[in-house]
Order: structure tokens, then C-alpha cells, then sequence
């Protein structure tokens, strides 16, 4: 009576060769790969500056040796301020460039949004200058609530503050807002930070123009304590920056790169866990 063999030699359906050498060659498929992806770059963005912009500290909880002077021209802490899932943006009140579009966003989506400032969450604007005061703080948050229709709910979540160098160096550098002098202003980058009601960052948005839903989704998600890296992250994935052309286009060796190793590594599980065949002899 014949025996019944187990070959224990995995043979590829795909292209007849042995184990072994579709193994090696898989392997220089792998390396090959992780080369491109990894190894090149097709461009040198020559447009990013480390002092200035937003490095996402996600997770990170916010310090508790920050102190702001309110509108009141009280003495508080940030973090005893937070009981609610809270939108922090750093500005300064004398800015001639993008602040004031800023925070005609922030006003504006705050107008759109069917969530209650001062409910469902707060707006904390902190200047990052210690040479302003209070006083002019105020002046600038009456001039934003003549843009809402909400005006009364609004002035309730919205608050100002100014402080002092120490406290500001804190704050900045729990956020992760980078900035450089140029002279007596700034320059710096466009965006908010929110903040749980423990005080964990889950969510920066950045730009001047925030969508309602967006918004809508960062607050809530931050009332979960859950976080999430903005969109342009995975823009900055996808996309490199040509000096020559000065434009942003696709970077296919990166894409392409990720999409043949997915493929190799998926083959390589086939041949890795599919059934071994049994032969009657």
C-alpha cells in the first residue's frame, strides 16, 4: 500500500521557481523597494524653516507653570482654566499679516458651528508678544464680535489674554508654535491647538479658513481625549516640493515605493502561510 508523503518544500504558483530563489528574489524586491522609498528624494524643499511653523506635539499634556493675565487683569493659570475641551491659538494683537484673518476664521466658524462656546467648549487667544497689555486685547476681541451674529454666546467662550516672556516660552513650546522675530513684528504660522479638558493637545488646524466640520470633529473628538495628526501630514506624504517649478507636485517614487512593497510584502505572506500540498506516491 503506497505511504502518504508531506512535502515540506514550498514550491510559487506564480512563477514555478523554488522557494529559495523566489525568496532571494523577493528579498531584492524588498530592498530595492525600501531604497526608493526611503533612500531618494526627488526634491530638497528648501521652503521650511525650522524656527518658524507648527511641530505637532500630540498626546503631550500641557505644563502647569503657565500663567496668563485675563481680561479682568487677573493673574490665572492656563490649565485651571481648562474644563473643557479648548481651542488654544497664540497671536499677536499687533499683527499687520495673518493673524487678523486668523482669527476672522476662528470668529467665523465659531458664528457657523451649531456647538455653544462656553458650553461645549472654550477659546483661549494668548499673545506670544509679552510687550502687550490687556487692554488692547479687549479692544481687539470687541472688534471680532462685530463680525458674529452670535455675539453674546460667543463673548462668553472667546477670552484674550496677554503674559509674561517665561510663561509664553512655555506655552509655545507645549504647543509647539515656532516663531522668529523680523524686526518689531513676527513672522510665524497660522494655526490652533486643541486641547482636551485634561489639557492633552489631540488636534491642531491649521490656515486661516477652518470648516465647520472640521471644527465640529476636533472639539468632539477632544472632549474623548482622542487625537489625531492634521491632513497635512499625509499631504506632506504624498506631495515634495520642486525648487525649478516652485509648486508642490506628486511624488510618485514615494507612492509608488509604498505600493510595491505592500504588494511584495502581501506575496510574501502567500507564500508564507498557504497550504502545504500533500502527494500520493
Amino acid at each position: 500500500m503506497p505511504s502518504k508523503l508531506v512535502i515540506h518544500k514550498y514550491s510559487t504558483r506564480f512563477t514555478g521557481l523554488p522557494f529559495g530563489k523566489t525568496f532571494r528574489l523577493l528579498s531584492i524586491l524588498l530592498l530595492f523597494t525600501v531604497n526608493n522609498l526611503f533612500g531618494q528624494k526627488p526634491f530638497n524643499d528648501q521652503t521650511k524653516d525650522p524656527e518658524i511653523g507648527i511641530v505637532e506635539h500630540l498626546d503631550e499634556y500641557l505644563p502647569k507653570d503657565i500663567y496668563l493675565t485675563d481680561e479682568n487683569n487677573k493673574r490665572v493659570c492656563l490649565t485651571d482654566l481648562i474644563d473643557k475641551p479648548t481651542i488654544i491659538n497664540f497671536v499677536y494683537f499687533r499683527c499687520p499679516g495673518i493673524c487678523s484673518p486668523l482669527m476672522e476664521g476662528l470668529a467665523n466658524v465659531m458664528d457657523q458651528s451649531d456647538l455653544a462656546p462656553g458650553v461645549d467648549y472654550q477659546v483661549l487667544t494668548i499673545s506670544f508678544d509679552p510687550r502687550e497689555t490687556i487692554d488692547l486685547g479687549i479692544r481687539k476681541k470687541t472688534n471680532y464680535l462685530k463680525l458674529v451674529k452670535k455675539k453674546e454666546t460667543i463673548e462668553k467662550g472667546w477670552k484674550f489674554f496677554v503674559s509674561d516672556s517665561a510663561s509664553i516660552a512655555s506655552g509655545i513650546n507645549a504647543v509647539g508654535f515656532k516663531y522668529k522675530r523680523t524686526g518689531k513684528d513676527f513672522a510665524h504660522a497660522a494655526a490652533i491647538a486643541v486641547v482636551s479638558p485634561k489639557g492633552k493637545i489631540t488636534r491642531y488646524l491649521t490656515g486661516i479658513y477652518f470648516l465647520p466640520f472640521d471644527f465640529k470633529m476636533a472639539i468632539i473628538e477632544s472632549s474623548k481625549g482622542m487625537s489625531a495628526p492634521t491632513i497635512n501630514k499625509i499631504m506632506q506624504y504624498c506631495f515634495a516640493y520642486d525648487p525649478v517649478g516652485k509648486a508642490y507636485v506628486l511624488n510618485v517614487t514615494k507612492i509608488s515605493g509604498t505600493l510595491i512593497l505592500f504588494v511584495a510584502l502581501l506575496f510574501f505572506l502567500v507564500l508564507i502561510f498557504k497550504p502545504k500540498r500533500k502527494v500520493n506516491q
